[in-house]
């Protein structure tokens, strides 16, 4: 099994700088374990099950609770029965087509 999610969050009431509180998420991430990919607009996560990946957009929203009143969170998911390493499989399946992508 393989769960694949992009997903971005962030406090709405900090101004126009965030860079704070969205890196203290993806410190988070970072120390879990679980393969990531960050992106300019938001973070791909992967993880055997649905389960998981969604634990991390709960872990999220308690990291960003203490310091904000309003919390925006945009995410989607793909998951695959008896698949993994969906991250790395679906840029090759590009890269097979149209050669080596974000150089």
């Amino acid at each position: 099994m393989g769960a694949i999610m992009n997903f971005s969050i962030f406090p709405v009431d900090k101004g126009a700088h965030i860079g704070e509180y969205v890196s203290k998420v993806i410190e988070y991430i970072k120390s879990s374990g679980m393969e990531y990919q960050l992106t300019s607009m938001g973070t791909i996560i992967e993880a055997p099950t649905v389960s998981e990946v969604l634990q991390v957009v709960e872990k999220a929203y308690d990291i960003l609770d203490p310091v904000s009143d309003r919390v925006y969170c945009v995410m989607n998911m793909d998951y695959k029965k008896n698949e993994l390493e969906l991250m790395s499989r679906k840029v090759k399946a590009i890269e097979d087509r149209i050669g080596e992508v974000n150089t």
